[in-house]
């Protein structure tokens, strides 16, 4: 925590080494200094002793600035922090793990970061290569030949270098392929007898500023101007809006060219903000999946533009179950060039009439300089937008829903800007007014239980390190609070303002509503289904393990009543500078989209 002998530390004084910078003797201390030039302000980690050189030197070569170290309880913790970062900023973290074993824990919130496609600068290391290097017992445990093995499937490039010389080329290469889009993590793995090797020449470090980072593709001409007369023509066009920047300019961008268009924008709330909730033009919600309205505005559609949809071939399965859209397909994206032959995120082979192989951001860019030269006159919306669902205000007395929360957490926030991080599967996007690109950041990726906590620490600590003035929200389950409630602890002790509302409704709900899917196909009790699935006998009190790590906590809140003024509280000591954690009880349930898409069992009615 920030606090000392009753006084406040100040967070650049926290951890501070007792003696000044050494000299550059050893091969950690020159690995650190080209981590330095990277100019990358944090580095999340769990100790370990495969890199217990580099940690050396980046306390007592670096000061622990820049980066600075955070220390994390867990390798996934450590990840997720840094995809939090990368979430808010666009821009890589780094973080080590300790040599397989690291590894191994931080493998499943790589694959999140994968899948999610942000940048993130992993360093790993081994024991010592060299056998007669190695410990007795423990080394050889902790030394693998070829330890990216375990994770190269789910990173987009890996090394492990030999030499100094080697590891900056391999740091440089590793921070401009992470950079490049479409952005993914890659791993660097160092040799501990490399780390504690004496230096005995000074190392010549190379120009970061000439690694350069590939810009952006940009679309051909020829394929712009087709696609553009295209839409210009189109009666009914769409626009889905999937996986796109934080950049203020690109959600401009978007916006004009959808009212140029008088386009329905349709948007995926597995995916940050890509269009402002209630902009008339926005067709989404409060649809979750393909569903009515959302599947009705598809099947009018003329020309659809995919701006780089996660699963576009599965959309385009649930809209037309034929497989054969009348619409003409337009796709920007270039998730192609990630696909390989281990995971399926790629997901299927959606049909494309025209393929605009660069970033969304360079599409939408194109595609306005290219209408702009006609008439730019903008277009009304040929679609009825979607009316918002009236849900009425329940008595003081009453349990909590989902939405309920939501209604109280919008009185609570009121006139303030809001940063919603992460929420849970039974949250609607009718729940949450989203206006800018920061104002939602969307799911963890692949669906990985328990990297929520330490991706809402990485986004809060960048919005705070930014100067934002908006507040930190991430709502989740009590299954992914107890699987990563240790990132709390790191929250705290660096100081990060950040609020979490656990929507706790003591079950693995998600898998509830399976086992009952599974139950009607096989004709048994559905009423079994909570067998194996409900967190309770005991309940788990997580206010106190939020309050044990540090943070202010609250609840469990299971009165509507209570709720909002509780709320308030939170809010204030976050304001304060404070972790808060508020644990609400509310009712097992989704909205009537996602549990039908999860229950409902296919008829040959419903399938022809």
């Amino acid at each position: 925590m920030l606090v000392e002998n009753g006084g406040t530390v100040r967070a650049d004084a926290l951890e501070a080494p007792i003696r000044q910078p050494t000299e550059c003797e050893w091969g950690s201390d020159a690995i650190a200094e080209m981590l330095r030039r990277l100019d990358i302000p944090y580095i999340a980690f769990n100790p370990g002793s495969s890199f217990r050189g580099l940690h050396d030197s980046l306390v007592n070569h670096l000061g622990n600035e820049r980066p600075r170290m955070l220390l994390c309880l867990h390798e996934e913790n450590a990840v997720a922090l840094a995809h939090g970062w990368a979430k808010v900023t666009g821009t890589p973290m780094l973080a080590i793990v300790h040599s397989n074993i690291g590894v191994m824990h931080a493998a499943m919130g790589l694959f999140n970061a994968y899948c999610d496609r942000v940048p993130m600068l992993l360093l790993g290391a081994t024991g010592p290569v060299d056998a007669a290097k190695r410990r007795p017992f423990v080394d050889w445990l902790h030394t693998a030949k070829d330890q990216a093995a375990i994770i190269r499937p789910y990173v987009k490039w890996d090394a492990e270098p030999t030499s100094i010389p080697a590891a900056f080329e391999a740091i440089l290469r590793a921070e401009k392929i992470t950079r490049t889009e479409p952005c993914a993590p890659v791993y660097l793995c160092f040799d501990l007898a490399l780390q504690e090797e004496r230096l005995m020449t000074t190392p010549v470090f190379p120009e970061r500023s000439r690694a350069i980072v590939a810009e952006a593709a940009w679309p051909a001409p020829a394929t712009v101007a087709a696609v553009a007369d295209l839409l210009d023509k189109a009666e009914r066009p769409v626009i889905l809006a999937g996986r796109v920047s934080r950049s203020p300019a690109g959600w401009a961008a978007r916006i004009a060219l959808a009212e140029r268009l008088g386009a329905a924008v349709i948007t995926d709330r597995r995916q940050a903000a890509a269009f402002p909730t209630h902009h008339p033009l926005n067709a989404s919600w409060p649809a979750a999946a393909a569903g009515q309205p959302l599947s009705t505005v598809l099947w009018q559609a003329d020309v659809v533009l995919s701006l780089d949809w996660v699963d576009l071939g599965g959309l385009q399965q649930l809209a037309w179950p034929d497989g054969n859209p009348p619409a003409s397909i337009v796709h920007a994206s270039l998730d192609h060039t990630l696909a390989n032959g281990w995971s399926y995120d790629h997901f299927s082979l959606p049909p494309i009439d025209h393929n605009l192989q660069c970033p969304p951001e360079a599409a939408v860019d194109g595609l306005n300089a290219a209408l702009g030269t006609r008439s730019s006159s903008a277009r009304s919306a040929w679609f009825a937008p979607p009316a918002p669902v009236a849900r009425p205000e329940p008595a003081e007395e009453a349990a909590i829903g989902v939405p309920d929360l939501a209604a109280a957490l919008r009185a609570a926030t009121a006139g303030r800007p809001t940063t919603l991080i992460r929420a849970p599967i039974s949250w609607s996007e009718s729940f949450w007014s989203v206006d800018g690109p920061l104002g939602y950041l969307g799911n963890d990726g692949a669906g990985g239980l328990g990297s929520a906590p330490g991706m809402a620490v990485g986004a809060a600590l960048a919005l705070r390190d930014a100067g934002s003035d908006r507040l930190p929200l991430s709502v989740f389950g009590d299954g992914e609070f107890m699987m990563g409630s240790s990132a709390i602890w790191t929250g705290v002790h660096y100081g990060v303002p950040l609020l979490i509302v656990v929507a706790n409704n003591k079950s693995y709900f998600n898998d509830e509503l399976h086992q009952e899917r599974t139950a009607r196909i096989r004709n048994r009790p559905i009423e079994n289904r909570w067998i194996g699935q409900r967190i309770s006998d005991p309940d788990i009190d997580l206010s106190m393990i939020a309050r044990s790590q540090g943070a202010e906590s609250f609840g469990p809140v299971e009165r509507f009543g209570d709720l909002e003024d509780v709320l308030r509280q939170a809010i204030a000591a976050v304001d304060a500078g404070k972790v808060a954690v508020v644990d609400v009880r509310v009712e097992p349930g989704y909205d009537t989209v996602v549990r039908r898409s999860i229950v409902e069992v296919p008829t040959a009615e419903t399938n022809g």
